[in-house]
């Protein structure tokens, strides 16, 4: 039997290509059909952590919609169990070079920001608090993309990440997400993965395959 572990956001990447809707919920619907095909088929089970399941329930205002609910009474929701997965050593090693470096980078990039906005506020006259909200928005709003650039992209950014790539190591599972940081780290774990684009013509012929 297959074993998927589905990264949530799947749901609301459109541009990753898994083409199974035109929508966040017609993907959620059509997969939800492909994962009760599946399981009384003895074909697949798909997998996700508490964790993920609970950042995309805070997508949405109201989590008593008939579709959420089918999705939630068919996918396997699961924690890892951590105690029991051993992880190799260099892996921590690569893990904290990597924190330190974009720390350092992050710190950078804030002293730039800083100059930055020191340089644009010279010789201005007492601005009132909206121009200057207005005239530093700008500033802030850079400094925030190049952080977020610079610290989290192609990283593992939360405990949402790491669960998903500790419960694919322990049941063997194929990890399906469009988060490069997943991704990447998912590889050095040694998880399998695939790509969602072919995740979702899999599934589509899962999905269209007469019964």
């Amino acid at each position: 039997m297959e074993k998927y572990v589905v990264d949530t956001n799947i749901f609301f990447n459109m541009e990753a290509g898994i083409d199974l809707g035109e929508n966040t919920e017609e993907v959620v619907k059509n997969l939800t059909q492909i994962i009760k095909k599946t399981k009384k088929e003895n074909q697949a089970e798909f997998l996700s952590p508490p964790s993920a399941i609970d950042e995309f329930l805070g997508f949405f205002k109201d989590k008593n919609q008939p579709f959420l609910k089918n999705f939630l009474s068919e996918i396997i929701i699961k924690s890892p169990e951590v105690n029991n997965i051993a992880l190799p050593a260099p892996l921590f090693y690569s893990l904290i070079s990597e924190i330190r470096q974009r720390s350092f980078r992050g710190l950078t990039i804030a002293e730039e920001e800083i100059i930055k906005a020191g340089h644009l506020m010279e010789g201005e006259k007492k601005l009132s608090k909206k121009d200057f909200q207005i005239k530093i928005g700008e500033v802030v709003r850079s400094f925030r993309e190049r952080y977020r650039q610079a610290t989290r992209t192609g990283f593992l950014d939360s405990l949402v990440d790491l669960d998903l790539i500790m419960l694919a190591k322990e049941c063997r599972a194929t990890l399906i997400s469009t988060d490069e940081g997943v991704v990447r780290w998912g590889r050095l774990f040694g998880v399998k993965e695939m790509p969602p684009r072919a995740f979702g013509e899999k599934m589509k012929e899962l999905l269209h395959r007469p019964e």
